[in-house]
C-alpha cells in the first residue's frame, strides 16, 4: 500500500496541501496588515469575518488533501465570554493543528515561528502569544499576557493551550503545566482522538521523524480524527488560588473522557529520561523521583542553574563532610518537611542518618543539564578530586552511580581504560580526552556487563516504544504512599 500510494496519491496530496497553504497566505497577509491590539479587541469587521470563513474553508481543504475526509466534532464549543481558554490534550502530533485551523483560536508559539515563510504569516493572523527564548523574562511575560487576554470578558479571541507542553503517545496524560490555569478563569477542556487502525499520526521523541510521519500519513487512504468539546470547567475558589490543583483536576476530567490514566511525570522528566547525553539514564534510575522532589521543594526550573552554582560552591567549602537532616535543611535554606526528608532518604545509602552533600549536587546537575554529561562529570571531579586534581576508582564509582541514579555499577573497566599509565588515579583532563575518543563509553564500558536478563538498564542502542519511555507508564510509576527507593538500597 505504501509503495502504491507513494507513486500515485502521495505526490498529488502533497502538492494540493502545499497549494492550499500558499492560497491562504495572501488573505492572511492582507488581514494582518496594520492590525494593532486595540483593533483586535474590537468585534470583527464584516470583511474580516469573510476572510475568516475563506481561510477556514481553505484550511479544511488542506486537511482534506491529507486524507482527513471528515472531522468528527462532539460537544459544543463555548463562546469566549464563557471560556476564554481552551485546554487541549493529549498533544501527540503536528496534526493537532486541526482544531486550531477550525477555530482560529490564539495559541502560544515560539517567537521564531513568525519568521517562517508562509506559515509565519498564517500564525500571525490568529494573534498568538509569542514566547521568546532569548528573553529571560519571557516566561513571566507570557503568563501575564495570557492572564490579560483571559480576563478581557471575551474581547480577545479564545486561547488554545496544550497544557502537557510536549508530544506524548496518548497512552496517558502527563502533568499539565499551570500556565493555562493561573488566570483562574473557566476553561473548556478539549480532547483529541485519532481512531485509526494504523497509527501514523503520533510524533514524539522516539520513533519516526516528522517527515516520515507526514509521508506515512499521506499514504493512508483515510485518516480519522475526533475532537470533543467537554463542558466548561468552572474553578472553585480553592482552585483559583492554586493553579496546580486546578490543572490536576481538569486533567482528571479529560483523562476520564479519554479513558486513559494519568501520570505525575512532566515534560521536564521526559527530557531528563531521554536526554541525548553520553550517559543515558537507565530505566531503574531514581533521578526521576529526585526531579519530582526538587520541584515539590520549590526549586524553580528558571533559577535551577543559579541554585546549582550556589550549592556547588557551598559543597566545596564543606570539604567532604557528611551532614545530618538538620544540616541539610540549613544547607538548602528550606525548613524540614516530608519532601525534604524524602529527598534526604534518597542519598542516605547506609541508613545512618547522614548523607554526602556532593551526591546531591551531582544529581541536581543532571536534572539541570541532562544532556550535558561532561559538564556534570567535570563538576563532580571538582567536588571529589584531591589537592593534586585526581580521583580514585572508588570516587569515580560514587560519581557515576549518583549521575545515573542507580544502586550498583562496575566502573573498573572504564577506570582502567582511562588510566592508561596505571597510576591508580585520573584527572578530569584524562577523562575528557578518553570521552572525546570514545563518545559511547557508557554503552561499551558501563552497560556492557549489565545487559543480562536481570538488568533493567536500557541504552541508546536498544529499541524503545514510540513516545514516553516505559518508566512513565502509570502502572510502573511509584505510588506516592510507598516508601522511596534509596539510591543505594
Amino acid at each position: 500500500q505504501i509503495t502504491f500510494m507513494t507513486l500515485t496519491l502521495f505526490p498529488i496530496r502533497l502538492f494540493f496541501a502545499a497549494f492550499m497553504m500558499l492560497l491562504a497566505w495572501p488573505f492572511a497577509f492582507i488581514a494582518s496588515m496594520g492590525s494593532d491590539e486595540q483593533e483586535l479587541e474590537k468585534p470583527l469587521s464584516w470583511w474580516r469575518k469573510v476572510v475568516d470563513i475563506l481561510l477556514k474553508a481553505i484550511m479544511r481543504m488542506m486537511w482534506l488533501a491529507g486524507g482527513f475526509h471528515w472531522i468528527n466534532v462532539k460537544g459544543r464549543r463555548a463562546l469566549p465570554a464563557e471560556a476564554a481558554i481552551l485546554t487541549v490534550a493529549p498533544h501527540s502530533s503536528y496534526f493537532d493543528a486541526i482544531p486550531v485551523t477550525m477555530t482560529f483560536a490564539s495559541i502560544v508559539m515560539k517567537a521564531e515561528s513568525k519568521d517562517i515563510p508562509v506559515w509565519g504569516t498564517l500564525i500571525k493572523y490568529i494573534r498568538p502569544v509569542f514566547v521568546s527564548r532569548s528573553d529571560q523574562d519571557s516566561r513571566r511575560k507570557t503568563v501575564e499576557e495570557i492572564k490579560r487576554r483571559a480576563q478581557s470578558d471575551g474581547k480577545w479571541p479564545q486561547i488554545m493551550i496544550f497544557p502537557e507542553g510536549t508530544c506524548t503517545n496518548r497512552s496517558c496524560l502527563i502533568t499539565f503545566k499551570p500556565g493555562a490555569f493561573i488566570p483562574g478563569v473557566p476553561v473548556q477542556p478539549v480532547v483529541l482522538r485519532y481512531p485509526n487502525k494504523l497509527d501514523t499520526i503520533t510524533w514524539t521523541w522516539q520513533g519516526p521523524g516528522a517527515l516520515e510521519i507526514l509521508w506515512l500519513t499521506l499514504c493512508q487512504f483515510h485518516n480519522s480524527v475526533e475532537i470533543e468539546f467537554l463542558p466548561v470547567y468552572i474553578p472553585s475558589e480553592e482552585e483559583r488560588k492554586n493553579p496546580v490543583l486546578y490543572a490536576n483536576n481538569v486533567r482528571h476530567v479529560m483523562a476520564e473522557a479519554l479513558g486513559v490514566p494519568v501520570t505525575d511525570y512532566t515534560f521536564e522528566d521526559c527530557q531528563l529520561a531521554l536526554a541525548e547525553g553520553q550517559l543515558r539514564l537507565p530505566s531503574d534510575t531514581c533521578l526521576l523521583e529526585f526531579a519530582k522532589l526538587v520541584r515539590s521543594l520549590g526549586l524553580k526550573p528558571e533559577t535551577l542553574e543559579d541554585d546549582l552554582d550556589k550549592y556547588a560552591a557551598s559543597a566545596m567549602k564543606m570539604k567532604k563532610e557528611k551532614v545530618v537532616l538538620e544540616e541539610f535543611s540549613a544547607y538548602l535554606a528550606f525548613p524540614v518537611s516530608h519532601t525534604l526528608e524524602s529527598m534526604f532518604a534518597l542519598f542516605d545509602e547506609n541508613e545512618d542518618g547522614t548523607i554526602d552533600i556532593r551526591e546531591f549536587v551531582i544529581a541536581l546537575s543532571v536534572v539541570c543539564k541532562p544532556s550535558k554529561t561532561l559538564e556534570t562529570i567535570q563538576l563532580a571531579f571538582q567536588l571529589y578530586q584531591s589537592e593534586n586534581g585526581t580521583i580514585t576508582e572508588e570516587d569515580l564509582a560514587h560519581i557515576l552511580k549518583t549521575a545515573m541514579g542507580v544502586s550498583q555499577i562496575n566502573v573498573t573497566h572504564l577506570f582502567r581504560a582511562v588510566d592508561e599509565e596505571e597510576k591508580g588515579k585520573i584527572t578530569y583532563d584524562d577523562f575528557y580526552r578518553f570521552a572525546e575518543l570514545h563518545p559511547h563509553f557508557a554503552e561499551h564500558y558501563l552497560y556492557a556487563d549489565q545487559m543480562g536478563a536481570e538488568s533493567g538498564l536500557e541504552t541508546s542502542s536498544l529499541s524503545s516504544p514510540n513516545g514516553i519511555c516505559t518508566d512513565f507508564s502509570p502502572e510502573n510509576a511509584e505510588d506516592k504512599n510507598k516508601p522511596l527507593q534509596k539510591k543505594l538500597n
